[in-house]
């Protein structure tokens, strides 16, 4: 398939970001026409994420002869699993090392604690799904990695889907107004965010479809799902991690969403091993 653009751009910026004006170390210790091989290693247990990152990064800067890639996104890998492996100038290996690595790390981590989620819910009929508390530039990138990791993709940002907040309900004079202007705005999906259960029955009968309860306990989630009686499919949201996300899965939620899946996800522990020749 062909890349999206913004992940191209990503690539090219973490490159440029990196080596700069050319990498001194690599350009004074080794020679121009010397040849290596690399592995990339799995250092710990995790779903791996980004390996389809590695041929653009290195076609970027050319000089890779061989490039073999032996894991799907979305797998579980073992510690000491070899997840790829190239060959090519050596130069041009080290060169590559750092930004392949961040990569791979980063959304591998994401990618992990995606399926920690999922797995956490299974059997509920409760999906999860990510938001938009995404590193700034690699949204796309952090999505295809929860993705990877069994999570449902939310809107990817303000101009594919509708979610009224609490802000535009303050500005918009209530919840009826809010609703039936964006109703009639646009033809785009509406979901729609209650605070009190006045507001919920306000946007019940302005015909909401899809309602977000944030910041609710599990039992308070229950409740208003009970009222709600399958009128409208329900999101939950606000203070929900690993610990609890079973819990609110089991309150009769259509979702569950939660910003730790990309903002807290920590970097898997993935090494480049090189060898001459």
């Amino acid at each position: 398939m062909t890349p999206h653009p913004e992940i191209v751009d990503a690539i090219r910026r973490a490159l440029e970001e990196d080596i700069g004006s050319g990498d001194v170390t690599s350009n004074a210790c080794i020679s121009d026409s010397q040849m290596a091989s690399g592995r990339y290693l799995a250092r710990e247990s995790q779903v791996i994420a980004g390996l389809e990152l590695l041929p653009l990064i290195f076609d970027q800067r050319g000089g890779v002869s061989e490039l073999q890639i032996l894991k799907r996104d979305g797998e579980r890998c073992a510690d000491g699993e070899v997840l790829a492996t190239v060959r090519g100038r050596a130069r041009t290996l080290l060169e590559c090392e750092r930004v392949s690595l961040n990569f791979l790390q980063r959304l591998s981590g994401v990618a992990t604690l995606a399926r920690q989620f999922t797995d956490a819910v299974a059997g509920t009929g409760c999906q999860v799904l990510d938001i938009r508390k995404t590193t700034p530039g690699l949204r796309r990138l952090e999505k295809m990695a929860a993705h990877s990791g069994g999570v449902v993709n939310h809107r990817m940002g303000l101009f594919d889907g509708v979610l009224i907040k609490n802000n535009h309900i303050a500005a918009a004079g209530g919840v009826r107004n809010a609703f039936t202007r964006a109703a009639s705005a646009t033809g785009l999906p509406i979901e729609i965010e209650v605070r009190t259960r006045e507001e919920l029955r306000e946007a019940l009968e302005a015909g909401a479809q899809h309602l977000l309860l944030d910041n609710l306990m599990p039992s308070e989630a229950a409740e208003w799902i009970r009222e709600i009686a399958g009128r409208a499919r329900v999101e939950l949201s606000g203070g929900i991690h690993l610990g609890n996300v079973r819990a609110y899965a089991e309150t009769g939620a259509d979702f569950v969403s939660s910003g730790a899946i990309t903002h807290s996800a920590r970097a898997m522990d993935i090494s480049f091993r090189l060898e001459l020749g």
